[in-house]
């Protein structure tokens, strides 16, 4: 249920042209003003980290909107996680795809033909998201990014408060789906904590007025509270879901707010080691997946990295899973480089090719051989499909990438019927 314009421009480029010199990098949770904007540009470059944040004043954001959209070196783009797997399911010329976030002018005239918008998700106005990018080794004053990566922002109050998840849920009866996609949870953060509740508790009555035959996915994206989170982990929007995507920040972030394993780790140094992935991975399944006790319809993780990619799942409930999880990485090459197919001379592998795959528990060590690079293992009644990813040397486009992966994965995921 978010959908916006992508605004993708150099991060440095549009601090330049908003005159804002390179300062000391600081984190901020919101950002209320351009120098807090500077300082957290500044505090993820130095870390090559992703991240996504609220722009509390609506004015300034307006202008920082209007100086990087009319930028030379600016792109607009579809954007917003749900519009982004719509469009990347939109591109299979079998598949009819209804999209309900606010759509404005350009969006429209940017989305695939394939992709419905009912009339009531038409606003007039479009909520626009800034996403500034780096490439690795590129400076900025002092600060030099490990990683090419991007930090994002926006002031989006219609996406924020979900509003248009009740036109997408009275809009399914109609459209007869095979498949839920939801997103857009993380947008809530812009709202104060008492609108937020109530908008997260009217959110999981629509979630529940699904018919249950048809499976759920729901995409996280970077969050900063950690009560919001754990909400969503243990009370609310879990146990309604079929299936999560994520990446490695937010899964770190899921174990510290939920007090999972690892939960100590402050942050991921280099490429997140396999065998504390799949300790949290194995946690979320079993704390707050399916079991024959608990009332849960979570049974499917598929957790994407730069280097690799796991899909994990509660035996009994799908199938596929090697090829979904190595159309998934196909996809991550592919789109980051901007090619049809994978050009070989164009990507590298940077995954483990030894690792140990728990740290919680007698581990099996795996290495991986080219000639089958899906691994498989098994833990308990949950099992995991590892495959790395041939990573882009250059990437021309990293945004959407993950909301990419978790759309091929889903395309070449088989859900029995339960």
């Amino acid at each position: 249920v978010n959908a916006c314009v992508d605004v993708v421009l150099s991060g440095v480029k549009l601090l330049e042209a908003l005159g804002l010199e390179p300062s000391e990098g600081k984190n901020h949770a919101v950002l209320n003003s351009r120098q807090d904007l500077r300082e957290a540009f500044a505090h993820f470059m130095e870390r090559g980290a992703a991240a996504e944040r609220f722009f509390s004043d609506a004015e300034a954001f307006q202008d920082i909107a209007r100086t990087a959209s009319e930028h030379p070196a600016a792109q607009l783009y579809v954007g917003g996680n749900a519009a982004l797997i719509g469009q990347k399911l939109a591109t299979n010329p079998d598949l009819k795809i209804l999209l309900c976030g606010p759509v404005g002018p350009k969006l429209h005239e940017l989305l695939d033909d394939n992709v419905v918008v009912p009339p009531e998700s038409m606003q007039e106005r479009d909520e626009f998201h800034l996403i500034l990018e780096y490439q690795a080794g590129e400076e900025w004053g002092r600060v030099r990014a490990p990683a090419a990566n991007r930090f994002i922002f926006s002031h989006d109050l219609s996406n924020g408060a979900l509003n248009m998840l009740e036109v997408f849920v009275s809009s399914l009866d109609e459209f007869q789906p095979d498949l839920v996609v939801l997103s857009g949870l993380h947008m809530m953060e812009g709202q104060n904590k008492e609108m937020r509740q109530r908008r997260l508790v009217e959110a999981v009555a629509s979630i529940s007025d699904i018919p249950t035959d048809i499976p759920i996915h729901l995409e996280l994206a970077s969050m900063t509270d950690q009560d919001f989170m754990s909400n969503i982990v243990h009370q609310q929007v879990f146990p309604l879901v079929n299936s999560i995507g994520l990446n490695e920040q937010e899964l770190l972030f899921l174990t510290q707010s939920a007090s999972g394993p690892h939960a100590a780790l402050a942050s991921w140094s280099g490429i997140p080691d396999v065998g504390v992935v799949s300790d949290i991975l194995f946690w979320i399944l079993k704390e707050h997946g399916k079991t024959a006790e608990r009332a849960s319809d979570l049974t499917r993780i598929h957790f994407h990295t730069l280097a690799y990619h796991i899909l994990v799942t509660v035996d009994g409930h799908w199938g596929n899973q090697a090829a979904a999880v190595a159309a998934g990485a196909r996809a991550a090459g592919t789109q980051a480089c901007a090619t049809d197919t994978i050009d070989t001379s164009k990507v590298f592998l940077k995954a483990p090719l030894e690792f140990v795959t728990s740290h919680t528990e007698a581990p099996s060590k795996i290495s991986l051989n080219p000639d089958e690079p899906v691994v498989h293992w098994h833990r308990e009644g949950i099992s995991f499909h590892f495959t790395p990813v041939l990573v882009c040397k250059d990437p021309v486009r990293t945004v959407g990438l993950g909301d990419a992966i978790s759309a091929e994965g889903l395309l070449y995921s088989e859900a029995y019927p339960q």
